[in-house]
């Protein structure tokens, strides 16, 4: 780069003159820091997701037992416990917590137990929750299972198919003491699905992802597994029993390492549930489930960190560097470039959990995302969510 110099009529030497505004440069030197850690994170960590071929094994056809804890849930049990307790497979039983209900779903229990041997109902009938959130009746639905593995779901959730159960116990052996599936929502008409379902889609291509790196940091409730001896051993929920949340993610986030996961991904394997209906309720949710990020361990929230920081840094920078005009072929070709690559990494992701129509979508949804979480995580900062139920 020239550098020219002017002189005063008293032939001092002024300072020098940069035909480039230093300002421009060091924002799209940023600018291509954040398009490089997203790239990273595309081609090192979703891609596995992305691209991952994982291998059928129904060999294991050990005893499992389903664990589902309900509250006022008479319409959901109804309709999906069927779907339960009519899995193909040798030997199951299904553990229901109906934990005070004040609708008769004790009494619908009770009918389909007369009917079918393989459920189990563990009833409280008075408010004796020591935990908060679900993690008492979880732990005593637990506490109640006759079996070693342990299949996790909730209530207002239906299996994908008949071989939900063989699917999932099928890849506990070589060491494995957990299992991560998919737990999908229904499609429905409107936005606000759209937007569930692709949040949902994309917090999957994550955990699923790192888990696959030998990195796992959490599961969903309606749709893991594990051992009962690794319950235990871990002494239950001991260790973040006063939050209300984490029955999941931080229950996996305390015990994973890096070689007792396992990931279950077939389309038979999936649950599915029925999304909010209402933003208001979603958002509660989404509450609800920030409140556990700050408990998990420090590489994870890096780690996370990271990726949500440069894409507000790439998409604010892109933006800005827009109005200034500077550079725009090269802005525009980084652009293009981060753009294919999510594309492509959603759409995989999109065929390996069996999600249709997001792909459109997916670029309006992320966006939002950005803008979103940080958000609930300020309101999160001078309110507290709702407990569960």
């Amino acid at each position: 780069m020239k550098i020219e110099y002017f002189r005063s009529n008293t032939n001092k030497m002024q300072l020098p003159y940069f035909p480039y505004d230093l300002t421009e440069q060091t924002l799209m030197l940023v600018f291509f820091l954040a398009f490089l850690i997203q790239m990273i994170y595309f081609w090192v960590v979703f891609r596995r997701l992305a691209f991952y071929r994982g291998k059928k094994d129904f060999s294991s056809e050990e005893a499992v037992s389903i664990v589902i804890c309900a509250r006022n849930e008479y319409a959901n049990l109804k309709n999906n416990l069927p779907l339960f307790l009519e899995q193909d497979y040798p030997l199951f039983e299904v553990v229901v917590v109906n934990d005070n209900s004040q609708d008769d779903s004790f009494e619908l229990l009770e009918d389909m137990a007369r009917e079918h041997s393989k459920l189990k109902i563990v009833n409280l009938n008075q408010e004796l929750n020591f935990f908060h959130g679900k993690k008492f009746p979880l732990s005593l639905g637990i506490k109640s299972a006759s079996h070693e593995i342990l299949l996790l779901t909730d209530a207002d959730c239906r299996p994908s198919s008949k071989y939900w159960i063989r699917n999932m116990a099928g890849k506990f052996g070589r060491g494995k003491e957990i299992v991560l599936g998919y737990g999908a929502y229904e499609g429905k008409a409107g936005l606000l699905n759209l937007l569930i379902r692709y949040e949902t889609l994309w917090v999957a291509i994550q955990y699923l992802s790192y888990s696959l790196m030998g990195k796992t940091y959490m599961g969903v409730g309606r749709n893991m597994a594990y051992r009962k001896t690794l319950f235990y051993k871990n002494k239950g929920f001991s260790s973040h029993y006063t939050i209300a949340s984490g029955d999941d993610d931080l229950f996996i986030n305390s015990v994973a390492t890096k070689k007792n996961v396992a990931i279950e991904i077939d389309h038979g394997s999936h649950t599915i549930s029925v999304p909010e209906e209402k933003i208001g309720d979603w958002v509660k949710q989404k509450r609800r489930h920030l409140t556990t990020w700050k408990y998990y361990r420090p590489r994870f929230k890096w780690l996370l960190g990271t990726w949500s920081v440069s894409q507000m840094f790439f998409f604010g920078l892109f933006i800005l560097l827009l109005a200034l005009g500077y550079n725009m072929i090269v802005v525009g070709s980084v652009f293009i470039l981060r753009f294919v690559s999510y594309l492509l990494i959603t759409k995989m992701s999109m065929n390996r959990l069996n999600e249709r129509k997001l792909l459109l979508f997916s670029p309006i949804a992320e966006l939002f995302l950005i803008v979103f979480y940080p958000m609930l995580s300020l309101v999160n900062m001078f309110s507290k969510p709702d407990k569960w139920k």
